[in-house]
C-alpha cells in the first residue's frame, strides 16, 4: 500500500543564503581559475583577465572567445545550482563556481554573452547581491549598463565569446583603499598571483599538452607561460615509467595513472634561473610531492597527503596523479576545486612507488651534495676514496628498486648500520 505524503515548498532566504555563499574558501586567484574552467568548457581558444583600477570604480573581467550563450543560457548560468547537465571530463561540477567564485571577490556579477559570429546581439545578464539583499529573491537583472558593461561589449565587437564582469569589489578593494595608490598596487600584485596561478593550474592547456585543447591565457595583456611542476623539458630530469591502477566507483571502475619524476639538483640544471623558477610558489621542500590533475586541470599541488612527511632529501621528488571526472566522488572534489582527498585503497597502492621515487630523489640529492661539499674541500688523496664510497651507497640503494623483497632488504639495512655506522654514514645510507 502506498503512503500518501505531503509537504510544503520551503525556498531559502535569499538574502540570506547568497552571504553565506560567499565564504567557501576561495581567494583571488582560485576564484578566477574556476571561471577559466567555464571558458575552456566553452570551447575558447584564447582567455583574458583583466583587473582595472578606476578610483571608486575598479572592476575586474574574465573574458573568452567560446561559444557564448543566449538569454536562456545565460538564466541558466546565473542560476544557484545550475540543473544542466556536465558531459564527462568537463571541467565544472556543481553548477555554483561562477557564482561563489565570483561573489567571494565582489558584490555584483555581470554575465555579457555573443553567440552570433555576424549578427552583434549581446545579451547581459547580473546578480547583484545589494539588490538580492533588498528585495530577497533570486532575481536576475537584464541589461543592465556600468563602465565594466560598454568594456566587455567592446571585447565582444569582433565575434562570439562570453566577458564575466567583477563589479563592487568589497573583498578585493575595501572602500577606505578604492581610490587610493594602496588600491593600484594591490590590484597589480593580484594580477601577478594570478598569473602564477594560472600558468600553474592550466600548464597542460597552455602547452596543449597530455591531450588538452590548447588555450592561450593573458593576464592584463601579458601571455602566461606555462609552469610544468616537472621540468620535462630539463635534459636531466628523471621520468619514471607510469603506473596505473585501477580504482571502483559508484559509476563502474576507472584508471589513475601515476607518474615520478625527480627533478635535477642546481647544478643540473640548464640556468640558475631556471632553477629558482622551478621552485613553485612554496619553494622546493614544499613543492615536493603530488600534483593531482581532474581532466588535466591541476587540483592539487605538492606535499604527500599523509603518506610520507616533507623531507629535504627528498625535495627533488615530484609525481603526477591523473584521474577522470568519473572519479569525482571517489576523489571528494570541492566546489572550488582546490583540494582532494585520496581514497584509502589508493593510498595503499601509492606505497610502493612513492618510495621507490623517494630513493632515487635521495640519491640524486646525496650525489650533488656530495660532489659540492668535494669542490669546496681542497685537493687530497682520500677525497676520491670517499667520493666511491658515497657513489656505492648510491648504487646500493638504486638496487632496491630492482629488489622483490623491499621489506627484508630494509631489515638487513638496518643491521648493517647498526653494526657499522661509521661505514654506513660514509656510504651515505
Amino acid at each position: 500500500m502506498a503512503v500518501r505524503r505531503s509537504w510544503f515548498d520551503a525556498p531559502p532566504s535569499a538574502a540570506r543564503l547568497t552571504g553565506s555563499l560567499r565564504d567557501i574558501g576561495y581567494d583571488f586567484p582560485t576564484a578566477v581559475a574556476d571561471l577559466v574552467d567555464n571558458s575552456i568548457s566553452a570551447g575558447a581558444q584564447r582567455v583574458g583577465v583583466e583587473l582595472v583600477f578606476d578610483p571608486n570604480n575598479s572592476y575586474v573581467l574574465i573574458w573568452d572567445d567560446g561559444t557564448g550563450m543566449g538569454p536562456t543560457g545565460l538564466l541558466e548560468a546565473l542560476r544557484f545550482g545550475s540543473r544542466r547537465e556536465y558531459n564527462r571530463n568537463e571541467l565544472g561540477r556543481f553548477g555554483l563556481g561562477l557564482k561563489t567564485g565570483s561573489f567571494s571577490q565582489c558584490r555584483r556579477l555581470t554575465v555579457v554573452s555573443r553567440t552570433a559570429p555576424k549578427q552583434p546581439n549581446i545579451h547581459v545578464r547580473t546578480l547583484d547581491l545589494d539588490f538580492i539583499e533588498r528585495v530577497d529573491s533570486w532575481s536576475v537583472l537584464a541589461d543592465e549598463e556600468s563602465d565594466a558593461v560598454e568594456h566587455a561589449k567592446r571585447i565582444l565587437s569582433d565575434g562570439p565569446g562570453t566577458v564575466v564582469a567583477w563589479e563592487n569589489l568589497d573583498r578585493v578593494l575595501p572602500d577606505r583603499y578604492a581610490e587610493s595608490g594602496w588600491g593600484r598596487r594591490r590590484l597589480s600584485t593580484l594580477a601577478k598571483k594570478t598569473g602564477e596561478h594560472l600558468g600553474m593550474v592550466f600548464h597542460r592547456f597552455i602547452t596543449g599538452s597530455h591531450g588538452a585543447t590548447p588555450v592561450a591565457i593573458s593576464v592584463n595583456g601579458d601571455k602566461l607561460e606555462a609552469w610544468d611542476p616537472f621540468a620535462t623539458s630539463e635534459r636531466h630530469t628523471q621520468t619514471l615509467p607510469r603506473e596505473v591502477f585501477e580504482i571502483e566507483s559508484d559509476e563502474g571502475s576507472a584508471d589513475i595513472i601515476f607518474t615520478g619524476y625527480v627533478l635535477p639538483p642546481r647544478d643540473q640544471f640548464s640556468s640558475p634561473e631556471r632553477f629558482e623558477r622551478m621552485s613553485g610558489p612554496l619553494k622546493w621542500n614544499r613543492q615536493q610531492g603530488l600534483y593531482i590533475y581532474r581532466a588535466n586541470r591541476l587540483v592539487q599541488f605538492g606535499g604527500w597527503n599523509g603518506l610520507r612527511g616533507i623531507d629535504e632529501h627528498t625535495k627533488l621528488a615530484r609525481a603526477s596523479i591523473d584521474f577522470d571526472t568519473d572519479l569525482d566522488e571517489t576523489f571528494q572534489i570541492n566546489v572550488a576545486k582546490m583540494s582532494v582527498v585520496l581514497p584509502a585503497t589508493l593510498k595503499n597502492m601509492l606505497e610502493r612507488p612513492i618510495h621507490d621515487l623517494c630513493v632515487r630523489a635521495d640519491a640524486a640529492y646525496r650525489q650533488a651534495a656530495s660532489a659540492s661539499e668535494e669542490r669546496r674541500k681542497p685537493a687530497r688523496t682520500t677525497s676520491a676514496e670517499g667520493v666511491a664510497l658515497r657513489e656505492i651507497g648510491i648504487a646500493l640503494k638504486a638496487a632496491v628498486l630492482e629488489s622483490s623483497d623491499l621489506a627484508g632488504f630494509k631489515d638487513a639495512l638496518a643491521t648493517f648500520k647498526a653494526r657499522h655506522p661509521d661505514l654506513s654514514k660514509s656510504l651515505g645510507l
